[in-house]
């Protein structure tokens, strides 16, 4: 501490090295492209599975169910079977998949916004040229 100093911080929490594993693990959920245009998706209410994958586009049905079951497992994704013929069934977020929603928006907003800086790195790179010194 330096002379003067009276602001106490907070004791951090001890840090584990399995704790990475199990969050690692969250983290591949919920970073996992599919899963992030699922709960985009789903920003607006429940959907059926057909309308899921006609409005995200460019996912597999497999992909698509694999998805699904892997954010329902997490409680991200409720699940509805309505008993008719053929059986409806409803995909929406839980009030866990809801808070999803501030998280997965903002990257959203910070990929949109930074795309053609991006691109332009990519482009330098591909290009073989040195990047800007900082």
């Amino acid at each position: 501490m330096e002379p003067g100093h009276t602001e106490v911080t907070e004791a951090q929490p001890i840090h584990r090295p399995g704790d990475c594993r199990v969050v690692g693990t969250v983290l591949a959920r919920v970073g996992d492209k599919w899963s992030i245009l699922v709960v985009m998706t789903l920003t607006d209410g429940p959907r059926r599975f057909n309308e899921l994958k006609r409005i995200i586009g460019g996912i597999s049905q497999r992909m698509l169910t694999f998805t699904l079951r892997g954010l329902e497992r997490d409680g991200l994704v409720s699940r509805t079977v309505t008993p008719t013929i053929p059986p409806r069934v409803d995909y929406e977020l839980t009030e866990l998949g809801r808070s999803l929603q501030v998280p997965v928006q903002a990257l959203g907003s910070w990929a949109f916004a930074n795309l053609p800086t991006i691109q332009a790195a990519r482009t330098r790179f591909d290009a073989g040229a040195e990047p800007d010194a900082a």
